[in-house]
Order: structure tokens, then C-alpha cells, then sequence
């Protein structure tokens, strides 16, 4: 075990770089790893319990709710709620945020918006899914209840982003402003482990991950990218490769390894997209810009949207900034 530093060393490490948080956010990111431990050890049993399937549920977003959804969505409410450290929650699974009520928790100085189980209509398939969280300072009077305006917030007002992964390893990926880090799980320990410090997406890839399937339904800008992306040039080593696993995180995390572009645009099916927001967005747009990449809606940054309403979805765009720019000048 030489060498080997744990996530919960690294935070403790870098509490210095949060003065004011006096390790609220530090216990707050350890509530986030509690939960993704449980999730994951669920994940990699899904196949031998009864939590495999559909509900008879649908969440907000008109979606037929999978049973990991409801479990996974559970798990992290539970370990935030208890830890008493955010005041309210957000969650892709449900209507409206959720204010907790104890004392302790009134006090409590973040809020946190979430998907529990991105790509969850993968699971029945055993194919990489993950799990998407991003934090904000309160704008709330503290030691009062959680309010909306406090999950209405531009993404530039993010304290901390992440995502877990889990995959043929599991991983969790996650930056306070000052980097990004990821940390692979050791089950022999328990214990999420630095194994990509200092992450960087190369500034050219070769990847694009797109639905194909919507391109008749896409502007212009996106069709002639697409076509650009399938000419032959070998001095940009194109065509490039089409890599779409159905999962965003899968799909990001992959881009951000390799190189590449993430692709879910307005369509005449959807003007503003699928992907939403505050859950999956911002958080992805936090990391990826941090990481040295670009996250647009094709119009606008992603990070300086005001959001009007919880499940706000926009157009998306992210990844290696010379593809990401090669994209933007079709517009």
C-alpha cells in the first residue's frame, strides 16, 4: 500500500483550499462516497437480487422509473439527509427539491442536485452507468428551511462537481474548482484510491458521441459537423471514430481519457435538448472545463445559464476544445 492516497486523505488534503467551509464540505463529499459505495455494491449485484427492472412508476420527466433508480436515488438522500451538512437536495427522480427538516440540517450551509443513476436504461444490459452530483453554497438564510432559488443557480456558482462510474472498475471523478481528480475503487480496502491525478482532456481527439439516429432531426450546424467528422484527412487523422454508448457518463468519461466530443443537441423532436441542467450539465460542464475542455449549448456556455425551473433541459455540447470550436464555427 506504498504511495497509495485515499480520497478521504486527498479532501482532508485540500480542506486548506476552502478557508471558509471549516470541513462541512469536506464531510459532505464523504456522505457522497458513503452512498456511491452502497449504490455500487447494489450495481454489481443487480443481476443476482431482484432490484433488475422496470417500476410501475414514471419520474418527472416522463420516464418509467428502473428499480436502481428508485434504490440508488434512496441511498443518497438518506446519507445527505443524515449527514447534516446540506440543507436540501435535488434529485432527476423527483417533482421538486427537498428541504430537510432537522435542526441540523437547517443549518447546514449547501445544497446538492443529482442523478442517482445516469444511463439507467442500460442497466438490464450491463452496460457502464454512473451517477452525477453537483454542490452550491446556500443562498438561503442559514438555520431556515431550503428554498428554490437556492438550486436555481448558474453553474458558475458550483463548489464542487462530480460523477462515479460504474464500470469494469469503479470510479469517481470530482473537482472543487482547483483541478480535477479521480480516484478508482479497491474493493480488497473499501476505499476510492488516487489513480488519475491532474486530469486533462487532450485539446484533439478522435472520438465523436452522438444518437446518429436524430440526425434528420438536427440543424444544420450539427449535420455538417457530423459530415465533416466522416471525411478522410489524414492530417487530421479523419474520419474520426464513433463511439455512442447511450450513457452520458460512460460516453464523457471515455472523451475525457481518449479525447473527443459529447454530442446531444436541440433537435425539432426536442428544441432544447434532452439532457437537464442542473443534473447533468452543469455538474459534466464543471469537470470538463476544469479539465481543460469546453462545455457549450452551441449558443452559450453552459455554465453561465440562470436557470428558471428545476428540470430545465438545454442543448449540449462538450469536450476537446479544438473539436469543441471546430463544432461552434458551423453556427
Amino acid at each position: 500500500m506504498s504511495g497509495v492516497k485515499t480520497l478521504s486523505e486527498f479532501i482532508i488534503e485540500r480542506q486548506d483550499d476552502f478557508p471558509f467551509a471549516s470541513g462541512e464540505l469536506t464531510r459532505l463529499l464523504n456522505d457522497i462516497v458513503i452512498a456511491s459505495k452502497i449504490v455500487n455494491r447494489e450495481v454489481n449485484k443487480a443481476g443476482l437480487a431482484d432490484i433488475l427492472g422496470a417500476t410501475t412508476q414514471e419520474n418527472i420527466q416522463g420516464e418509467i422509473q428502473q428499480k436502481l433508480d428508485v434504490y440508488a436515488d434512496d441511498q443518497f438522500i438518506a446519507a445527505l439527509r443524515n449527514g447534516g451538512e446540506a440543507c436540501g437536495i435535488a434529485s432527476e427522480e423527483n417533482d421538486d427539491f427537498l428541504a430537510f427538516e432537522s435542526l441540523r440540517s437547517r443549518e447546514g450551509k449547501y445544497i446538492l442536485s443529482f442523478d442517482p443513476l445516469d444511463g439507467s436504461s442500460n442497466i438490464d444490459v450491463n452496460v457502464s452507468i454512473g451517477t452525477i452530483f453537483s454542490i452550491y453554497r446556500r443562498e438561503s438564510e442559514v438555520g431556515t428551511l431550503a428554498k428554490e432559488a437556492d438550486f436555481l443557480q448558474k453553474g458558475e456558482n458550483q463548489v464542487a462537481a462530480g460523477y462515479v462510474i460504474y464500470g469494469s472498475s469503479t470510479m469517481l471523478v470530482y473537482t472543487t474548482g482547483k483541478g480535477v481528480n479521480g480516484f478508482t475503487l479497491d474493493p480488497s480496502i473499501g476505499e476510492f484510491c488516487l489513480s488519475h491525478p491532474n486530469m486533462m482532456i487532450p485539446k484533439n481527439g478522435t472520438i465523436y458521441s452522438m444518437n446518429e439516429g436524430n440526425m434528420s432531426y438536427c440543424s444544420d450546424a450539427i449535420k455538417n459537423y457530423i459530415a465533416y467528422c466522416k471525411e478522410v484527412d489524414t492530417e487530421t487523422k479523419r474520419p474520426y471514430s464513433a463511439r455512442y454508448i447511450g450513457s452520458m457518463v460512460a460516453d464523457f468519461h471515455r472523451n475525457m481519457i481518449k479525447g473527443g466530443i459529447f454530442i446531444y443537441p436541440e433537435t425539432t423532436k426536442a428544441v432544447n435538448g434532452k439532457l437537464r441542467l442542473q443534473y447533468e450539465c452543469n455538474p459534466m460542464a464543471f469537470i470538463m472545463e476544469q479539465a481543460g475542455g469546453i462545455a457549450h449549448t452551441g449558443t452559450q456556455r453552459i455554465m453561465e445559464i440562470q436557470p428558471t425551473e428545476l428540470h430545465q433541459r438545454v442543448p449540449t455540447i462538450m469536450g476537446s476544445s479544438n473539436m469543441v470550436e471546430k463544432l461552434l464555427s458551423y453556427y
